[in-house]
């Protein structure tokens, strides 16, 4: 690690030698990614420390440790995956209040394990969700659409805010054909819903979930079962809405009745339509977007919350795409 020249020195100093120990981190885990990420030099003198280095990085790592210290003040457990998600938060927006952020408890999941928001706008989604009927959640994978979606749904459920819960999504296959899959179209449409099975058994122990199913407290369906149905007093989720064709989208969004909330999330990016097939998610996304009562939530690679380098993966896909569409726009027409 080169601290060069203009490096400056900053102290703090902590109240508490546990809470203290805890920010530090098992082995000082956690200091020593701060200095990995963001560049410093940290030294530590009793229940201080001295964070050495550019002027820039410095006043960034001083945010995140204190702001992180708060939040252990507040008796929120801090892992290493929190340590990531507050330097990219706060990298992203100096002003950013990661207890605002962090504290903002949606459920506890049948593991014990607290879901909550882990990124700006992760708390803009969840905020949306709470207050309008109709919330489009768009951007890449692992970005948390689908799985805070789930948690809110299942904490309203738990609270008797809603009678059920309704889960959905196009089986459109991703260069595999339901035709050449065994079994009846119960079983064909299957695999295409296990990933909102798995998120709902994350949240709801099995036994529990399998209960739910069974009475139709939870419905799991293909979103072509949904046509001819009104759907009241539930809370309704469309997964991988980018695959859906218009007319299935508006299918999809006038069955919303009385009472009822609905999450759409998506990925525009990876539409596994047939080619010429517009994506019903796009065209309700330009249709939409002025609708007041309707609100869109988009993330970013910023927000992936799955391992760091899928965040980087995204990038540079983003970035190839990016010069390929320039290079065809610059290749001459052909006579």
């Amino acid at each position: 690690m080169n601290i060069g020249e203009g490096a400056i020195v900053t102290r703090l100093e902590f109240g508490d030698p546990r809470l203290f120990r805890d920010l530090l981190g098992q082995h000082d885990e956690h200091l020593k990614m701060i200095q990995r990420s963001l560049g410093v030099r940290i030294h530590i003198r009793g229940s201080a420390m001295e964070i050495e280095g550019d002027p820039v990085e410095v006043e960034l790592s001083t945010k995140v440790i204190r702001q992180l210290y708060g939040l252990l003040e507040k008796g929120y457990p801090v892992y290493g995956s929190d340590l990531d998600y507050a330097i990219r938060i706060l990298s992203g927006d100096g002003r950013a209040n990661l207890q605002d952020i962090f504290l903002d408890t949606i459920y506890i999941s049948s593991h014990k394990r607290v879901i909550t928001p882990k990124s700006v706008a992760q708390k803009a989604y969840i905020d949306a969700i709470r207050r309008y009927d109709i919330v489009f959640g768009i951007g890449p994978a692992g970005t948390g659409k689908t799985y805070l979606a789930m948690a809110m749904a299942v904490a309203e459920l738990m609270k008797n805010n809603y009678v059920r819960i309704i889960l959905t999504r196009p089986a459109v296959e991703a260069g595999e054909k339901l035709g050449f899959l065994p079994g009846d179209l119960a079983e064909k449409v299957n695999p295409y819903l296990r990933p909102l099975y798995d998120a709902l058994h994350d949240m709801v122990d099995f036994d529990r979930a399998h209960k739910m199913v069974e009475r139709g407290t939870i419905e799991v369906a293909p979103l072509a079962f949904m046509r001819g149905r009104t759907l009241n007093d539930s809370f309704v989720i469309l997964d991988e809405a980018q695959n859906t064709t218009p007319e299935q989208m508006k299918m999809f969004l006038t069955r919303l009745g009385y009472g009822s909330k609905a999450v759409i999330t998506g990925d525009v990016t990876q539409i596994d339509l047939p080619a010429g097939k517009p994506s019903g998610l796009k065209e309700a996304w330009r249709i939409l977007k002025d609708v007041e009562g309707i609100r869109f939530i988009t993330f970013t690679e910023r927000d992936v919350a799955r391992h760091r380098l899928v965040q980087d993966i995204i990038t540079a896909y983003e970035r190839h795409e990016q010069q390929a569409e320039t290079g065809n726009r610059n290749q001459p027409e052909k006579p």
